[in-house]
């Protein structure tokens, strides 16, 4: 079982979380409905939490392959339900950018296997209706 605790910590709305390893990260409500600027957004959080689950899943795949990755650069946009409680992301755009000699092909497939199949933010997106759009870009 994972273990990770939240603690309100500033003004009304600003949490920080800390996992089982002591990593902190903070979070708060934006401006507009009581936050103070505190953190990132909870559901900003969640695009960044698919943005480095699969990071982590092409990375592998590609030192699997023999691949040279010299930089790596993931952009998420995404766009949420309007005029629901609670307003789910329903879209995701996904730009995976990365630099050095790597071959398109196998960085394109391991975009795929990583949305796909491996990474479970993606899959917890998904299941909860997001449709996630992706693509890859390579700059030799």
């Amino acid at each position: 079982m994972i273990h990770v605790e939240i603690n309100r910590v500033s003004n009304d709305y600003g949490f920080e979380g800390r996992d089982a390893s002591g990593h902190t990260v903070k979070m708060d409500s934006s401006t507009e409905t009581g936050g103070q600027d505190f953190g990132i957004r909870p559901m900003q959080m969640l695009l960044m939490g698919l943005g480095s689950c699969s990071g982590i899943d092409v990375v592998s795949i590609l030192k699997k392959q023999k691949q040279t990755i010299e930089g790596f650069r993931i952009a998420i946009d995404g766009e949420r339900e309007t005029g629901k409680e609670a307003t789910k992301w329903k879209e995701v755009r996904i730009l995976f950018e990365l630099r050095g000699p790597i071959d398109p092909e196998k960085a394109k497939r391991a975009c795929a296997l990583s949305v796909e199949k491996y990474c479970s933010v993606a899959a917890t997106l998904m299941g909860a209706g997001c449709h996630i759009l992706w693509e890859t870009k390579v700059i030799s």
